[in-house]
This record gives structure tokens, sequence and C-alpha cells, in this order.
């Protein structure tokens, strides 16, 4: 079990290192060139990418969900004992915080990185988004979009799944997810990449950071409810009568 718990904290970290870190070259040191599009489709793939890797890496071990939504869908669907997956949830925040601190201090190296002009990769609303949605719009905006995403996971792993095809599958999830939410939200689908990079910049990223925890919870939560009524629940093989 401790390998396990480990295996999440090294995902969620490098989750958020590689993800977090080409979203702040993008929109923070503004590498996009001066083109949004340029930048959404850039961090869209990093983040994809790291996770079709991750599930690759780690998914035999731990299911690789590096994602406290994700396991709060597993835990629902009755793919995860509560005392796993409290201690998925521990080591994802924990992994999530790590990550963020090292990309920091890595961008810190150099003198063109200031926390509060440059940021580090959080999610936002208002002001913070770049159609300036309204908390209401970004918190459905984050249930759906993370909905969307455990509901594949959900799917892909199943039974009835594709093994060989399954981390690609939730890699495409993963930056589609990030395509559509970028501008909205920033994109979260994940409380512990959000928790991590807000803890460090502060300010309003960090009084923000209560809905990109709790919305994508709830997405992962409205997954399980709807992977349970879309896919019907495995027959039990019948019992053998012995003489």
């Amino acid at each position: 079990m401790a390998r396990k718990f480990m295996a999440e904290l090294l995902g969620t970290g490098l989750l958020v290192f590689f993800g977090v870190g080409v979203a702040t070259l993008m929109f923070g040191f503004h590498f996009d060139g001066g083109s949004v599009a340029a930048g959404v489709v850039a961090t869209a793939l990093a983040f994809g990418l790291v996770l079709l890797a991750l599930a690759h890496a780690i998914g035999p071990l731990t299911g690789c969900h590096v994602n406290p939504a994700v396991t709060m869908g597993a835990l629902l669907a009755r793919r995860l004992p509560v005392k796993e997956a409290l201690g998925y949830w521990a080591a994802q925040f924990v992994g999530g915080i790590l990550g963020a601190l090292l990309l920091w201090g890595m961008f810190n190296a150099s003198p063109l990185y200031s926390t509060s002009k440059t940021g580090l990769g959080t999610n936002g609303w208002g002001a913070a988004s770049d159609i300036h949605i309204s908390v209401g719009g970004a918190f459905l905006a984050e249930v759906v979009l993370t909905a969307m995403f455990v509901f594949v996971i959900l799917a892909v792993t199943s039974k009835i799944g594709n093994p060989a095809t399954a981390g690609v599958v939730i890699g495409l999830a993963l930056t589609v997810a990030h395509l559509i939410g970028i501008p909205i939200t920033g994109t979260s689908v994940n409380p512990a990449r959000s928790l991590g990079p807000a803890l460090i910049v502060g300010g309003t990223a960090l009084s923000q950071v209560w809905l990109f925890i709790v919305a994508p919870l709830v997405g992962g939560a409205l997954a399980a409810g709807l992977h349970y009524l879309v896919f019907p629940a495995p027959v039990p093989e019948p019992q053998k009568v012995t003489s």
C-alpha cells in the first residue's frame, strides 16, 4: 500500500510540474507568441501527454488516479475501499504541492520570473478568467468537464473496456477538457493540481481555490452515478451446486 501511495504522490507531482509548467510558460512568460489558441493547444497537449505517459507507467500499480476527483469516482463506483481512497487523497494533495514547489523553485532561478506577475498556472473566475466567467459558470464548467473526464476513465477501465488503449483515451479526454476549459477557468478538473499553485501564488488564486476543490469532487461523484446508470452492474456468476 505504501508503494501505491508513493506512486500517486510522484505521479501527481509530475502532472503538476509538466502541465502547470507549460501553462506558466505559455501564459505567464508569454511563450504563446501572443496567440491564445497556441497557448491553449500547447497546454492541453502537455496535460494530456503527461497523463498518457503516467497511465502506462504507474497505471498497473495504482490505476493512475493522480487526481482526487478520479479517486472520488472510483470510490463511489466501489472500485476502491474508503481507507485506500483516503490514502490516495493525501498522497495526491501532497504530490500536487511538492510538484508546484519544485516548479516554482525552478522558475525562480530566472530573472524574468515574478510570482505576482508571471503566476503559476492557477485557476480562477471573474477577472482571473479569460472570458470573465461568473462563479456559477465556473462551478458548472468544472463539474461538467470533470464528470466527462472521470466518466471516460470509469468506462475504459471497466471490464468491458480495452486495457491496451485505455491510457491513450484517458490522455485525450484530459486534452479535450483543457481545450475548452482553459479560456473559461484555466481548467482544473483536479483539486490537487489547483491547490499547489494557489498556495504558492496566494491572493485571488488562493481565495478562489475552494471552487476548484469542491466542483471537481462533485463532478467525480456525478460521473460515478452516470456510470452506474449507463453501464449495467456485473451479473454475479451462478454458484455451483454440489451434491
